[in-house]
C-alpha cells in the first residue's frame, strides 16, 4: 500500500522537536489531496524524513493521535482519520510552521482579490504606501461545509506577480509566501482579541449579529524586519481557540 507522503522541514533547534515535526505534519495532513493515501509511513520511516529520533516521532504522533488526527493500529500501521474535526485547538510556540498547521486543512473560497488602499488601522506596517495587494477568503470545514472563519490578507504589491490564486484555493497565504514565492520568513507576530459579529461577519460565518467571534491580527516580517503580509482574520468564537505555550530557557 503506497503511504502518504508528508512535506519536509527546517528543524529550529530552539524549539521542542516533536512539537516541530507534529506541527509539519499536521499542517501535511490537513491540506493533503483527497486523492491521497490515508496510510502514514512507518515510525523509523517519518523519523528519518524529519531527521529525529524514533522516541521524538512517537511523541509527535501521539499529540496528533490525541487530537484525532490520526489513529494506530497495532501490525497494521498509522492511518490519517479522514472525517477529522479540522478546527480544534493549535498550540503555538512560535514556529511558522505552527501556523501554516492552523491555518491549513479547510475548505476555501477566494471572495474578491485586487488592490485596495491600505486601511488606516494597518498602515504602520506600510509605510509609504497608499495600496497592497488584497484578497478576502471564506473557509469552510471540508466535510460539514460549516463556514468556520473570514480571512482578508494585505500584502506587499511587489509580492503579488508571484501569488498563483489557485496556490491561494489549496493553501495558507503564509505556506504560499514561503514555499512558492520563496519569501524568506523570520518571524510572524500575532494578535487575537474577543470581538462581536460585525453585519458581514455574521452573514459570512453564519452566526447571529453580535455573537462572540475571535478576531486575529497576524503580521508576517522578512529577515530584514519589514511586513510582507498582514492577516486579518476572523473566526467564529464556538470553533476555536488559541494556547500559547512559554517555554523555559
Amino acid at each position: 500500500m503506497t503511504s502518504f507522503a508528508p512535506d519536509s522541514i527546517v528543524l529550529n533547534r530552539k524549539l521542542p522537536l516533536w512539537y516541530q515535526v507534529s506541527q509539519s505534519l499536521r499542517a501535511s495532513i490537513l491540506g493533503r489531496s483527497p486523492r491521497d493515501p490515508l496510510r502514514l509511513p512507518t515510525e523509523e520511516q517519518l523519523a528519518g524524513h524529519y531527521g529525529v529520533s524514533v522516541l521524538t516521532m512517537r511523541q509527535a504522533l501521539k499529540e496528533l493521535e490525541d487530537e484525532g488526527l490520526i489513529t494506530r493500529h497495532r501490525r497494521r500501521g498509522t492511518f490519517i482519520e479522514p472525517g477529522a474535526l479540522r478546527g480544534a485547538p493549535v498550540r503555538l510556540l512560535g514556529s511558522v510552521d505552527a501556523i501554516v498547521a492552523q491555518q491549513s486543512g479547510m475548505t476555501t473560497e477566494l471572495l474578491e482579490h485586487g488592490t485596495a488602499p491600505v486601511p488606516a488601522e494597518l498602515a504602520e506596517y506600510f509605510p509609504g504606501l497608499t495600496e497592497t495587494a488584497a484578497y478576502h477568503r471564506l473557509r469552510s470545514d471540508g466535510k460539514t461545509g460549516e463556514p468556520t472563519n473570514h480571512a482578508r490578507n494585505y500584502v506587499r504589491p511587489e509580492l503579488a506577480d508571484r501569488i498563483d490564486l489557485e496556490d491561494l484555493r489549496r493553501w495558507p497565504m503564509t505556506k504560499v509566501l514561503r514555499d512558492v514565492v520563496g519569501a524568506d520568513i523570520a518571524r510572524i507576530t500575532d494578535t487575537v482579541e474577543a470581538r462581536l459579529a460585525d453585519p458581514e461577519t455574521a452573514r459570512l460565518l453564519r452566526v447571529p449579529l453580535l455573537s462572540p467571534i475571535l478576531h486575529y491580527t497576524g503580521i508576517t516580517y522578512d529577515t530584514d524586519g519589514e511586513p510582507l503580509d498582514v492577516a486579518v482574520i476572523h473566526y467564529r468564537g464556538d470553533r476555536f481557540s488559541f494556547t500559547v505555550t512559554l517555554e523555559a530557557t
